[in-house]
């Protein structure tokens, strides 16, 4: 009977109602230890089973807190026979976790991929329930794969329910529920049973604050021992009373308690493998389990309460704690496990010791347990006797701790590092750790200066240290570390195209660093990932739409098809920004949904926040001001350049120029990146603020710029654009023809019906009525297209304003594509495409139940009923 708990009840009821009808969630049980977490999943478990749900369950075990994927090993064995039925990364990935020899895992986020798409084929045969206790205690490998199936789960007919103390396990985007502390009338029912007078009752009420435990344990300490009492915190209380208990236990069967606690698995036959060598027997927990400290089966060993294990393994002397560890280690077969025993059991400097922590680190990062492979590393550079070789390993304990997203961590262990050692090759090693930690923090012009000051020191690190140098200054606006870069790289005999090109266009150098720009887009369509990764860059920089747009859709597809789920984010990032360039404004919106909704399961705060350019930028366009200014709101530093975009963008529409032209010329600032990004996205905008205030030589300086790189790239609609500026300064209608002339081969909409709009207003003014109407329907139907609200009004005041009567806002035809959401809007897409749900859920990382839902949620929004009709639409 559980008493006091009719709220928390009620919500894993329903938790657990909504998977068997189809609706999959999750909940955070929180509270300190006693407060009733274990039992309410017991009961939860109980009542699950009942009804022919499916139960899965794993405990976090205090001594397994940094073992590589412990938790996961223990929730998922039992079912390891259905990864065949998975797709083929996904099924190595949970192959590597669970034992077998397979290739490293690429990504830290695909196991979690994993374990959504393991859950939801399991819940095909039936509801099915998740279960983690002590989830405080879980690996961060194991936490991270949770967590991301969790928050991934939509119609799968799973539930997970997380049972958590206050501190540790932050689940954010999950609801949580904290048990409440048990109320006077609930404490005397609990307490009926021990039959305490009243008096004593009431005090052993009072000392337990309401919390469950510890009304049971003192209750029963108070009716053996009446003057008991001690006057700390309630757990401690709790804590102690379990000491007191274990202290009257013979001493093998403390010993043999010992085991259990140190072992923390509840692997009976490791147990007693290893206790016989200090004389310990089965039979020595006989004690405990009489007392009801323990539950023993045939093959574990399981404490009633994990504090029981704590006051086992505390109340033991250190002595004790080492032998029994060592003798652990001894009797493991399997090497992490005897890994996860040998620090605990060594307490001076042993390189045989530090060596095997190394394999084991190195078998963790293989299966992309990043966090304990970075412990696994420190540990053995705490027993390394040579200082040369802890540096290095301090130094691989940095590197994945920055592979874990730990920056702060890294940064911590690569100052130790360098604290330690002042061999310059060393502090060559540290050099890319530090530099990255320095970037991510905002310092990036001094992490693009320290890689290029060790690449000087050690030239045998190789060329990628100084491209990524070269990068950072890129944009940090530093110059002469793209220079040098460039120059390093040339003399090694590594001569990078890209690095080459960017030098150049750091001088303004557009005619020889765009040519070598080409080169690295054309060498990259069918290099390397790195070269097509290069390759990317460079046709963003060039201004070739049609190269990026390419590019970046087959990054999107190269990462859905290897489970590259951390680096699909920016991916999708990049090929948002093409889309809303190419007028797709709802495909852009659906890429950065699916990317948002990725950085925030993965723990990619700032990416979340950079995404909010893009959608700021349709919302400029579309002239709706309180969601522009919102998205803007957030975007971090780094991404100042779209940001300031898009306001200005909104303020000129508005017509305020003044607004728009200051904001424009504080954001270009100094340096390469903010240049270029300013010249291929704002220099109309500038141009046209300053030309309306009368003022163009406000303009002059980046129009000419702009002239430059728009004839070096001869991108058709860069040098439309040039044209167009040329022609609001100059007056001169063949600019505004070729501006015209050259859109018909571009990919701007939104460029081509701004050229439009304002070749129009000329020509009204220059009494040529008749072909301004022609010119400015054909800008209102581009924008109308493109739903540019504030410019519509404008081309249709202009209309009105050149003698077409007929012309009167209309209402926007809807669109039946947009009575999806962005990611039904994918999935339908997919669906049309021939994609079956299976293949759908694999790129778009669900579920298939999910991928269905979304259909059987899109199909009447728009008007159809399978897939076949599906295939008849439009969806473009």
């Amino acid at each position: 009977m559980l008493y006091g708990r009719s709220t928390e009840l009620a919500a894993l009821d329903e938790l657990t109602a909504g998977a068997r009808e189809g609706r999959s969630g999750a909940l955070v049980l929180r509270g300190e230890a006693g407060i009733g977490k274990t039992a309410l999943l017991d009961r939860t478990a109980q009542s699950a089973s009942a009804s022919g749900m499916r139960v899965l369950r794993v405990t976090g075990v205090e001594p397994e807190a940094d073992l590589a994927f412990g938790g996961l090993v223990q929730l998922l064995w039992p079912v390891q026979d259905r990864l065949d039925g998975l797709p083929e990364p996904q099924a190595d990935a949970l192959r590597a976790v669970l034992g077998a020899t397979r290739p490293p895992t690429r990504d830290r986020f695909l196991t979690g991929l994993a374990v959504l798409t393991l859950l939801a084929d399991l819940a095909e045969q039936g509801p099915l329930l998740c279960l983690v206790d002590d989830a405080q205690w879980l690996d961060q490998a194991t936490s991270d794969a949770l967590l991301f199936a969790a928050r991934r789960l939509a119609a799968e007919q799973v539930a997970m329910v997380f049972a958590t103390r206050d501190e540790g396990f932050a689940a954010p985007g999950l609801t949580e529920l904290r048990p409440s502390r048990l109320d006077t009338g609930d404490a005397v029912s609990l307490l009926a049973d021990l039959g305490l007078p009243p008096a004593l009752r009431d005090q052993v009420i009072a000392e337990s604050a309401g919390n469950p435990l510890a009304l049971i344990e003192f209750g029963a300490a108070r009716r053996d021992d009446p003057g008991s009492f001690t006057p700390v915190t309630v757990a401690d209380r709790v804590l102690s009373s379990y000491r007191t208990q274990i202290a009257a236990l013979p001493e093998k069967t403390r010993l043999a308690l010992l085991f259990a606690a140190a072992e923390g698995r509840g692997d009976l036959p490791l147990q007693m493998k290893a206790a016989r060598t200090l004389g310990v027997g089965l039979e020595d927990l006989e004690d405990a389990e009489r007392a009801g400290l323990i539950q023993v089966t045939e093959s574990t060993v399981v404490f009633r309460h994990p504090l029981i294990g704590t006051a086992a393994y505390q109340g033991a002397v250190l002595a004790r704690r080492i032998a029994v560890h060592q003798a652990l280690a001894d009797a493991a077969d399997d090497p992490d496990c005897r890994a996860r025993h040998l620090p605990l059991a060594t307490t001076s400097p042993d390189d045989e010791v530090a060596s095997e922590l190394v394999a084991a680190a190195e078998r963790a990062a293989d299966r992309s347990a990043y966090a304990a492979a970075s412990l696994l590393h420190q540990q053995a550079a705490r027993l390394t006797p040579d200082r040369r070789a802890q540096v290095r390993r301090l130094t691989d304990a940095a590197t994945c701790a920055l592979n874990a997203g730990h920056a702060g961590q890294a940064r911590d262990l690569a100052e130790q590092a360098e604290r330690s050692s002042p061999e310059p090759e060393d502090l060559a090693r540290l050099a890319p750790v530090r530099a990255a930690v320095m970037f991510e923090s905002g310092e990036r012009r001094e992490a693009a200066r320290l890689l290029l000051r060790t690449h000087a020191a050690g030239p045998g690190l190789g060329p990628a240290i100084l491209r990524t140098g070269a990068t950072y200054g890129w944009f940090a606006g530093d110059a002469d570390s793209v220079r040098e870069a460039a120059e390093r790289l040339a003399s090694l005999g590594e001569a990078d195209p890209m690095v080459e090109g960017m030098a150049h266009l750091v001088d303004d150098g557009y005619a020889r660093g765009l040519p070598l720009l080409e080169r690295a887009v054309a060498a990259g369509q069918d290099g390397s990932d790195a070269a097509r990764t290069r390759a990317l860059h460079s046709a963003i920089l060039l201004g070739d739409d049609a190269a990026a747009m390419e590019l970046a859709a087959a990054e999107v597809a190269r990462c859905r098809a290897q489970g590259l789920i951390g680096a699909l984010p920016q991916a999708l990032h990049l090929l948002a920004e093409r889309q809303v360039l190419a007028g797709a404004h709802r495909d852009a919106e659906a890429s950065v949904a699916e990317a948002v909704e990725i950085a925030r399961d993965t723990g990619l705060r700032e990416r979340v926040a950079w995404l909010g350019g893009v959608p700021a930028r349709i919302a400029a366009i579309e002239g709706d001001e309180r969601r522009c200014r919102d998205l803007v709101r957030d975007v971090p530093d780094v991404g100042r350049v779209a940001g300031e975009s898009a306001l200005s963008l909104l303020e000129l529409a508005r017509g305020d120029y003044e607004a728009a032209l200051g904001r424009l010329e504080t954001a270009a600032g100094p340096g390469p990146q903010r240049h270029m990004a300013m010249a291929m996205a704002t220099v109309a905008d500038q141009v046209e603020a300053a030309v309306r205030l009368g003022q163009s030589g406000r303009a002059e300086r980046p129009m000419r710029a702009f002239e430059a790189w728009a004839r070096a790239g001869r991108q058709p609609w860069a040098l439309a654009v040039a044209h167009r500026c040329r022609a609001l300064v100059d007056g001169r209608e063949e600019d505004y023809r070729e501006a015209v002339r050259l859109h018909g081969q571009g990919r701007r909409p939104f460029e081509r019906a701004r050229t439009a709009l304002l070749y129009g207003e000329w020509l009204r003014r220059a009494r040529r009525r008749s072909e301004a109407r022609d010119t400015l329907r054909s800008a209102l139907e581009d924008f109308e297209g493109l739903r540019a609200v504030p410019w519509a009004e404008r081309a249709r005041a202009e209309l009105r304003a050149a003698g077409d009567a007929t012309t009167s806002a209309k209402a926007t035809a809807e669109n039946v594509l947009d009575r999806l959401t962005p990611q039904e809007l994918q999935v339908v897409r997919l669906a049309a495409d021939g994609n079956s749900s299976r293949e759908i859920a694999a790129q778009l990382f669900l579920s298939r139940r999910t991928v269905e839902h979304h259909l059987y949620k899109a199909y009447p929004k728009l008007g159809v009923g399978s897939r076949r009709e599906l295939a008849r639409l439009n969806l473009v």
